[in-house]
C-alpha cells in the first residue's frame, strides 16, 4: 500500500522526534555521569535526581539546539531514571505485573511473554554496548561476569527473577537476554487453584503430603511452571523446621522464618573456586537440616540426593525437567549414573523407589496456561522396572472457542500406597478424595 504525502511526511517527523530522543537521552545520561559527582549521586533520592535530570535535560538541549515537546522531554527524562535507577528500557516491561517473561533478542527487539502469548514491545536498546551495560548491572552485586571467555551466565534479579544472558560470538544477533519473572508477592496454592493449575481437592492432597514428609518431585518443560509449584508446596512445610535450599541462582521464595539459602558459584577468571550443585547438598547434609529443597536437579547431584532421602530427611522437594512422569524417572536414573559411581541400574532404581513418594508433573498447554496434568505415587520396584501409579489426572475436552484448552481434573480412583504414612501422621483427608468424578463434576459409585 502506497503512503500519502502527508502520512510519509507524518512518519518522517516521528522518526525524527525519536532520533532526537534518543540523541538527548544519551547526552544527559553522559553528563549527569561526568558532572556530577558519584557520592552525590549515591545519596539523592528520586525527586533530586529527577530534578538534576531535568536541569540537564534542559541545557543538553540548548547546546545541540534541539526542540522538542513537553512529553518527549518527559520520557527522555524518565528512560535517563531508569538508566541511573534501574535496568534502563526494560525497567517499564519489569513493574509490569501481567508480563511474565521479557526477552531482548539483540538490541532493537524485545519480546514479551503476556498471558501465555508472546509479543513484540517498542522497546528497545540504542546498541549493543547499551544492552551490555544493563547485563554488567545486573551480574556484578551477583560476583557473576560475563566476558568472550566466558559469555554465558545465570543470574537473577533482586525479587528473584531469573536471568540468562549470552553475548557474542556465541549470540549472533547481539547480547540476548531472557528473564522469567516472579510475583513480588509470591502465588499461593489458592492463587493456583483460582489459575486453573490444580484442583481443590489435588491442593488438599499435596498439603498432607508435604505435611507427612513425603519426598516430592515436581517435573515439567521449560516454562511450565515448576519454580512456582515448587513455592506452593515449599509453603506447606510447618514454620518451626529448619529448611535448606540450593539453588544455581536464588529464585525460591520461601516464607517460613528459619530458611538457610544456598547458591552454586561459577569459577572465577583462573578457572578456580567453583562451587557445585552436588557439593552444596552433601555441605547441607551437614547443617542439621528438616527439610532440604533443592531448586533443580541437574547432574550428578541426583545420587548425593537420592542418599539424603533414603537416610532420614524426608520431605525433601525438588524439581527436574522431563516430559512425563515416567521419563522424569528415566532423566534421574541417567543423572545418577553421571556421579561415576558405577552403580548397576537396578540399585539405582532401587535408590529411586525408595526414595520417591510422589512425582508432580505440570505442562504448558498450547493456550498458554500452565497445568498440573498428574500426580503420580512411585511404589516400588518389581523385576526391573519401577512400578508407578497415577492419583489424579488432567482429562482434556479439546479446545473452546476462544482457543482455550478444555478439560477437568479427576482423580483415577487409586488410593496410595503411603496412606498409612499420613494417618501415623495424624493427618486425615476427605473420605471421597480418591473417587473419580465425571463431566458435570458428580462423584462416580
Amino acid at each position: 500500500m502506497r503512503l500519502t504525502a502527508v502520512e510519509t511526511t507524518r512518519e518522517t517527523k516521528t522518526a525524527q522526534v525519536t532520533d532526537d530522543v534518543d540523541k538527548l537521552k544519551r547526552l544527559v545520561h553522559r553528563k549527569l555521569l561526568t558532572e556530577t559527582e558519584f557520592s552525590v549521586l549515591e545519596r539523592m533520592n528520586e525527586d533530586q535526581l529527577a530534578q538534576r535530570i531535568e536541569y540537564l535535560t534542559t541545557q543538553a538541549a540548548a547546546e545541540r539546539g534541539l526542540s522538542i515537546g513537553s512529553r518527549a522531554r518527559r520520557e527522555v527524562q524518565q528512560q535517563v531514571i531508569y538508566e541511573v535507577l534501574g535496568y534502563g528500557p526494560i525497567q517499564t516491561l519489569l513493574d509490569d505485573p501481567d508480563i511474565t517473561e521479557i526477552m531482548v533478542n539483540g538490541p532493537h527487539q524485545i519480546f514479551i511473554e503476556k498471558g501465555g502469548k508472546l509479543h513484540l514491545t517498542d522497546c528497545r536498546f540504542m546498541d549493543d554496548a547499551h544492552v551490555m551495560r544493563i547485563i554488567e548491572k545486573i551480574i556484578s552485586p551477583l560476583g557473576r561476569r560475563l566476558d568472550e571467555s566466558m559469555p554465558m551466565v545465570d543470574a537473577r534479579l533482586p525479587d528473584g527473577s531469573r536471568v540468562n544472558a549470552i553475548i557474542p560470538p556465541l549470540a549472533v544477533n547481539g547480547p540476548s537476554v531472557t528473564i522469567r519473572k516472579f510475583a513480588v508477592d509470591p502465588f499461593t496454592a489458592d492463587d493456583l487453584v483460582s489459575f486453573g493449575t490444580l484442583s481443590e481437592a489435588m491442593k488438599k492432597f499435596l498439603e498432607a503430603c508435604v505435611q507427612a514428609r513425603l519426598n516430592i518431585l515436581v517435573s515439567g518443560g521449560t516454562g511450565s511452571g515448576k519454580t512456582t509449584t515448587l513455592n506452593v508446596l515449599s509453603s506447606f512445610i510447618p514454620a518451626a523446621e529448619r529448611i535448606v535450599t540450593i539453588e544455581d541462582a536464588a529464585e525460591l521464595q520461601l516464607q517460613q522464618d528459619h530458611v538457610i539459602t544456598l547458591e552454586s558459584r561459577p569459577p572465577n577468571v583462573e578457572g578456580k573456586g567453583e562451587i557445585t550443585i552436588r557439593q552444596l547438598v552433601r555441605n547441607a547434609l551437614r547443617m542439621r537440616p528438616d527439610r532440604i529443597v533443592i531448586g533443580e536437579v541437574r547432574g550428578a547431584e541426583a545420587l548425593d540426593m537420592l542418599q539424603a532421602m533414603n537416610t532420614g530427611h524426608d520431605g525433601s522437594l525438588t524439581t527436574l525437567h522431563a516430559n512425563s512422569a515416567r521419563d522424569a524417572l528415566a532423566r534421574l536414573e541417567t543423572m545418577t549414573m553421571m556421579a561415576g559411581m558405577e552403580l548397576p541400574t537396578r540399585a539405582i532404581r532401587e535408590q529411586i523407589a525408595a526414595a520417591l513418594h510422589l512425582i508432580v508433573h505440570q505442562n504448558r498447554l498450547r493456550d498458554g496456561s500452565r497445568r498440573i496434568t498428574s500426580i503420580t505415587e512411585v511404589q516400588r520396584l518389581e523385576g526391573e522396572g519401577i512400578v508407578m501409579q497415577d492419583l489424579f489426572l488432567f482429562q482434556r475436552h479439546g479446545v473452546g472457542e476462544d482457543g482455550r484448552v478444555k478439560g477437568e481434573y479427576t482423580p483415577t480412583g487409586v488410593r496410595p500406597l503411603f496412606m498409612d504414612i499420613l494417618k501415623a501422621e495424624g493427618i486425615e483427608l476427605p473420605a471421597d478424595i480418591f473417587t473419580p468424578t465425571d463431566q458435570s463434576g458428580a462423584r462416580r459409585g
